[in-house]
């Protein structure tokens, strides 16, 4: 019987034999890391926790708010108590909004006014960017962010009343573009659809972007203001691959959900732009032309894509989950993601923190232009109009007795 001695060493990949068995073992080491097992939640960094308490949500880890002074660890006490422990359940909590419109100075982004009727975001996705923001509750980013929530219930009320402001000048409202205002919450509280009946009442232009099909229930809102030039929507398709979404988004509508969505509102004249986003490096990459190819094909005509971003906690979230689901392709996908941020895990710089800089986020760039080019997208760019702008009439009692 042959030795091994009796055949030669080959470099595979061009890597030689030696570093090639040392990249092996590393991914053997990374895959028999600790894992959380039923009844220790807190087995690797004290804010792991067992499956079975977060089935159904997308962040593996529950970490202390960035303000909090203190730091809070759940440790078994030897009596088995927090195998008892419940699992994580969506908590609404209703907050008394002074004001409904939020307005920004950014000079990268499309927008200067926006709308959130939510806070936190039940969809769970565990690349959000809208995560950090849960700390200024004093809540954890990670899942508190997905399943302590708060709803505003005056905002129709408090947005009527902002438009009717004397001297309010109209331009498009955005929604949605912090956490999704069409999340599953949204079935039961129905706060946009209000605020939907006030933008068509005053004929205001709004721009929504969503993951979710229940945008479908309010095109008998969106279509006649569409019909004016006040309303277009976008729906973010992160990946067509179910098990990858369902990984990843777990609480937001399925791929083949989303791509109906876009075929429901195009037939309903309502323009739609698809966002590839977030495109993260050796996860979801390989897709972009499939996503572009089976949008287009569904009505959407206006098409555009962000590079993952990895601001505060969301950095730390997105390591673990990667670990959890994919632990072969933690080091290569966090390396992609850094070369394109300046050697760091993000760059908040105006006009880079969308599409990164580098080789690699020059190549995601191109290719999307050229697939976007080939399916037809971005023939034309879709400017709402705001000279219908109605606002509320006043009333002249008081006036008439002075």
């Amino acid at each position: 019987m042959a030795t091994s001695s009796e055949f030669p060493a080959v470099e595979v990949g061009g890597i030689p034999p030696a570093q090639s068995m040392a990249r092996r073992a590393e991914a053997d080491a990374v895959r028999a890391s600790p894992r959380v097992m039923a009844r220790d939640p807190v087995a690797v960094a004290g804010h792991r926790l067992d499956p079975e308490r977060r089935r159904g949500r997308g962040a593996t880890l529950n970490p202390d708010a960035r303000f909090d002074g203190t730091s809070r660890v759940e440790e078994d006490d030897g009596w088995g108590s927090l195998g008892d422990l419940p699992p994580f359940r969506t908590e609404v909590a209703i907050e008394k909004a002074r004001t409904i419109i939020t307005r920004n100075q950014s000079p990268d982004i499309s927008f200067d006014r926006s709308i959130n009727p939510y806070r936190g975001c039940e969809h769970g996705c565990v690349y959000c960017y809208a995560r950090p923001s849960h700390a200024y509750l004093g809540l954890s980013p990670g899942l508190d962010f997905e399943s302590r929530l708060s709803a505003k219930p005056d905002a129709a009320t408090l947005l009527e009343k902002e438009l009717s402001a004397s001297g309010y000048a109209p331009r498009m409202l955005a929604i949605g573009t912090n956490t999704d205002a069409y999340q599953p919450i949204e079935k039961r509280l129905r706060l946009m659809r209000g605020l939907l009946e006030v933008l068509g009442r005053f004929r205001h232009p709004v721009g929504i972007v969503t993951k979710s099909a229940l945008i479908q229930r309010d095109i008998d809102l969106l279509a006649p203001m569409a019909a004016e030039g006040l309303a277009k929507v976008a729906i973010s398709v992160t990946t067509l691959d179910p098990s990858l979404a369902r990984t990843m988004e777990p609480r937001a509508a399925s791929p083949a959900r989303r791509l109906e969505t876009i075929r429901r509102l195009s037939d309903a004249g309502i323009p739609v732009t698809v966002l590839v986003a977030p495109i993260i490096p050796a996860v979801n990459d390989a897709e972009i032309e499939r996503i572009l190819d089976a949008a287009y094909a569904n009505g959407a005509r206006e098409a555009g894509y962000v590079l993952l971003r990895l601001p505060l906690e969301v950095k730390d979230l997105v390591r673990d989950w990667l670990l959890t689901h994919y632990p072969d392709k933690l080091r290569h996908v966090m390396s992609l993601v850094q070369s394109t941020r300046g050697g760091k895990d993000y760059d908040p710089a105006w006009g880079q923190r969308q599409v990164g800089s580098g080789p690699y986020a020059w190549m995601i760039g191109r290719r999307f232009e050229l697939a976007a080019e080939r399916a037809g997208f971005n023939k034309a760019r879709l400017k709402l109009r705001t000279d219908l702008f109605r606002p509320a009439s006043t009333s002249p009692a008081q006036l008439s007795l002075l």
